[in-house]
């Protein structure tokens, strides 16, 4: 910033005109702060991201439902900060926004959230100085307030925030004339335990049909953090985080997802989404927990599998002596068919003990899976690109229950051989084994990494929508440690041990 810019307000409205971050640096420094941080102002790439989109609220909307996204955070990453206060801020006192409808899953969370707003709007002194007509409340000609209220308030700049629940009665919600042209929707969905697959579809009902109906024109922000498997969010993150179809709402109401890693890869290693707040050190010893996979990576846990829990699954990297791709094939891309499953799974055989080194038995590492709806050429040139990223890769594994003869005319002349087989055992007993070796100790069979879709399919076995990653990933593992079959016992069986 240029300092003698900061020394006049015309300086300070041409800094901040069209840099949230600016803004929110110069007017609202002291809620950029806290204990965590030493008190001292930092930033996560989420921030940095949504100040830049927030750009765009410069223009205004010209066509409808062009301007509706999602942003999903790891929880406490100031999402509430920065959607219902800076950036909201920011844009009304420049004028890009008039009418802000904002929501939460509580009518008392959403004006708490209007409460920190106007007490800035009161009590921020280089606020009022530099933007009088938005920190002063709208009046009537005789000098009574308009409104000033928990829930609504309008300022002399012609500016209205209004705050609701997510369930209280808002058809129809205006102001006069106006309609709002900013509708922000922050943690709509209640904790996980007042919480149900039933209210999440009763809450996107009451998004669909209440609150976007609102203004076909208005910008659309939906903040929020997983609280369940299956909930709204949670359907959002899986969109650009599986391969599976995105939930038919996501695409129909034209929602821009936007997802957040709480770690981030880069060429030197890995590093945390905000360091000051989350050192990587924290985060590699809580990455492995039912808690940061819901609360950071917002991927939570199915805790009522008859198979997996999040306990099965061990993390960590060895010497393999032989891989496989394996791949679990579905013969159509329709909606109704299954998924391709692509696995990569090294084995290392077992080690003596050694001066130094206890001794290992025989194990499998999982590196790679990913579920798939290609077919034909396509299919062949995403084979190619895994032999590429894993020169490892000795042979294609295919189980041929389906598609026979067709894996030949697609996997022809591979750079590694190709190796077909036929299942005849049930899919339960197979998984049942896997299960096993995973719960073994030592482990046998271990991930390289967190592999989510992979996790989560194996977590809702048997009674997932899909379970192709489960046999890609079975196949190999039974393939390379050979165990016994053994016969798993029902959920009602193990009731009574």
């Amino acid at each position: 910033m240029e300092p003698r810019l900061l020394e006049s307000s015309e300086g300070r409205l041409a800094l901040t005109r069209l840099d949230p971050l600016a803004f929110g640096l110069l007017y609202l420094p002291h809620h950029m702060k806290g204990k965590q941080t030493g008190e001292q102002i930092t930033l996560a790439d989420c921030h940095l991201d949504w100040a830049r989109r927030a750009r765009q609220w410069v223009r205004p909307v010209t066509e409808p439902r062009s301007a509706r996204d999602v942003f999903i955070s790891p929880r406490e990453s100031a999402k509430s900060t920065w959607w219902f206060l800076i950036i909201p801020m920011w844009a009304a006192a420049h004028g890009f926004i008039k009418f802000v409808a904002a929501f939460s899953d509580s009518a008392s969370q959403s004006e708490t959230h209007l409460a920190t707003f106007k007490a800035e709007l009161d009590g921020n002194q280089l606020l009022r100085e530099d933007f009088p007509d938005l920190t002063k409340p709208a009046t009537r000609p005789r000098g009574s307030v308009v409104a000033d209220r928990q829930s609504l308030i309008q300022m002399a700049s012609g500016f209205t925030f209004a705050a609701r629940g997510i369930d209280s009665g808002n058809l129809g919600l205006k102001v006069g004339r106006q309609r709002p042209d900013t509708l922000i929707c922050d943690d709509i969905e209640s904790g996980e335990a007042n919480y149900s697959v039933h209210q999440a579809k009763k809450r996107l009902s009451t998004l669909q049909n209440v609150i976007l109906p609102l203004s076909e024109f208005a910008r659309v922000a939906v903040v929020g953090t997983t609280t369940m498997a299956g909930g709204l969010i949670h359907q959002c993150v899986k969109s650009v985080t599986t391969t599976e179809e995105s939930a038919a709402w996501i695409k129909e109401d034209k929602f821009r997802v936007h997802y957040y890693e709480p770690i981030i890869k880069t060429d030197e290693g890995e590093r945390s989404i905000w360091p000051a707040k989350w050192p990587m050190a924290y985060m590699r010893d809580v990455r492995a927990t039912r808690s940061f996979k819901l609360n950071f990576l917002n991927q939570p846990a199915n805790m009522d599998s008859d198979y997996w829990t999040e306990e099965d699954f061990t993390y960590g990297r060895f010497a393999t002596a032989r891989t496989f791709l394996s791949i679990d094939g579905a013969v159509t891309t329709k909606k109704t068919s299954d998924y391709t499953g692509l696995a990569v799974v090294g084995f290392a055989p077992a080690r003596p003990a050694r001066e130094g080194a206890r001794a290992t038995p025989p194990r499998c590492l999982v590196e790679h899976a990913e579920a798939v709806k290609l077919k034909g050429k396509a299919l062949r040139e995403r084979v190619l690109q895994l032999l590429d990223s894993y020169p490892e890769i000795g042979a294609v594994l295919v189980e041929s229950n389906q598609g026979g003869d067709l894996w030949l005319e697609v996997l022809h002349d591979l750079p590694v051989r190709v190796i077909t087989f036929s299942n005849s055992e049930p899919k339960e007993t197979r998984a049942g084994r896997v299960l096993n070796l995973y719960q073994l100790l030592p482990p046998r069979v271990v991930h390289a990494e967190p592999l989510p879709a992979l996790e989560e399919q194996m977590c809702a076995f048997p009674n997932g929508l899909n379970d192709d990653l489960v046999d890609a990933v079975g196949n190999p593992v039974l393939r390379f440690l050979r165990p016994p079959a053994r016969k798993v016992p029902t959920a009602e069986q193990r009731s009574y041990v």
